[in-house]
Order: structure tokens, then sequence, then C-alpha cells
């Protein structure tokens, strides 16, 4: 059995996939200090730790990768795998800087090629919005990096002293009649018209009309009020650490 992690700057999501099928997953706040011995009690927790062969992780928050390390050799029997410089992804990286490009980045591009096809543009919406671009060649070219909606959200309530955080739905009109109403509209529609704008002005670019895979736990409240986004595929990360991990066996 293959433990997939994703860990991103807010929140970790990982699931346990049996062969190509997703068996369970699970999203859990992303704590920056644990130590090896409180992620094996943490994933002890969800599931049986013997049964775990492979583990392939991404992570965004550097501390954690010797944590990670540690609880794999202390708590299972599996091999792990940290997609970063080395491992093999099957996209070649057309980047200044290849190391400069966050692993989730590379996993959901894979992901996306393989379940969606070249050329694409995968739309992450995570602690921050994450743009990524894959060429009719299938080769990863860049992308864009822009503020999240929860951080954007908490900036506003921050700085304005008669706004507040709101929760994360869809209105009921665009005009909003309240302050709550208002602010929520403002995140759905001005959330999506930055997609469909960002995504216009990629497309013109390449000269291509790329396909456009939105990803991430706020994926399914912009995706409908946006015209550019097609698909929304919710674990497409832990798909990408999946099929990482099998091209590295």
């Amino acid at each position: 059995m293959l433990l997939a992690v994703d860990v991103g700057n807010t929140q970790t999501v990982f699931g346990t996939y049996e062969g190509a099928k997703l068996s369970e997953h699970w999203r859990i706040a992303t704590e920056r200090h644990k130590s090896g011995d409180e992620l094996g009690a943490l994933y002890r927790s969800f599931l049986d730790l013997g049964r775990v062969t492979g583990i392939c992780v991404s992570s965004t928050v550097p501390q954690l990768s010797r944590a990670y390390h540690e609880f794999a050799g202390r708590y299972t029997d599996a091999q792990l795998l940290e997609v970063g410089p080395g491992a093999k992804t099957g996209i070649p990286i057309r980047y200044d800087d290849p190391r400069d490009v966050g692993p989730d980045r590379i996993a959901n591009s894979v992901a996306a090629v393989e379940r969606h096809g070249a050329p694409c543009i995968v739309v992450d919406f995570g602690t921050s919005t994450n743009f990524d671009v894959v060429s009719a060649d299938a080769e990863y070219i860049g992308g864009v990096l822009a503020p999240g909606i929860e951080i954007s959200m908490d900036a506003l309530a921050a700085r304005a002293a008669r706004l507040r955080k709101v929760d994360f739905v869809e209105p009921e009109s665009v005009i909003g009649k309240t302050t709550v109403a208002a602010l929520q509209s403002g995140v759905v529609y001005g959330f999506a018209g930055q997609v469909d704008g960002i995504v216009d002005a990629i497309r013109r670019e390449l000269r291509s009309d790329a396909r456009v895979i939105a990803t991430g736990g706020l994926a399914e409240l912009i995706a409908p009020h946006s015209r550019t986004i097609e698909k929304v595929d919710p674990f497409l990360t832990l798909e990408g650490l999946r099929i990482i991990w099998d091209r590295n066996r």
C-alpha cells in the first residue's frame, strides 16, 4: 500500500493507494514543528502503518522533511520518496532553476498530463493560487503565483476594522445585501475573474486553447463561476505523487 502525502503550508492532504486506486484520503492542518515521533502517532491514528510499503511525499515546508524521513524509518518498513531534485517525474522542467519549483506544482503537472493531456493549465487553490503551465510537448514551462483565497481574506480582516472573516460559501446573488454576503461575493466572483484573466493571458502567450484543470480545497467553490475552468480534479496532487512513485520504482 502506498501512502501519498501532500504537505502544504496550511493543510496536509494524504491518502492511501492500492495499485492505481485511491482507497482512502484525509485532510488535516499542517503543523510545522512536528517531530518524527509525533508524525508516527498521527498517522497511526488514521491507518495501519504495517500495511504501508511505500511513502511518497511532496512538501512545501522544508522543516518537516527530516521529520518525515524519521517517521518513515522508525514507524514503517516502507521506502520513502520525497519529490525533489533527482526524482524521476517523466516531464522536462523548463524553469531557470528547477529547484525553485514547488514539488506540489510538479506533481500537479505530472498528473494533469497523464489524466487530461497536454497542453494544459493547472489552477491550484491553496495558500497561494498557483497556475502551472504544461506545453503541447508535455514540458513544464512555468506558471503564475497569486495570493490565495484564505490569506487574502485574513489580510482584509486584519487591515479593515469593520470587516471580518466569513465562511467560504456561494452567495445568493452577486450584489450583496449584507457585509457578509458582499464579502462572499467578492471572494467567489473576484477569484473566478482572476482565474479567467490569468488563463486568457497564458493562452495568448501559448497561442493555444490549453485545457484548464482546477484542484485544491476551494476549487469546487470557484469553478462553477469561471468560464475557463473545464474540470475539477480534487486529488490531482495525490495522483501525481502516485505516478511519480511508480516512475521511480
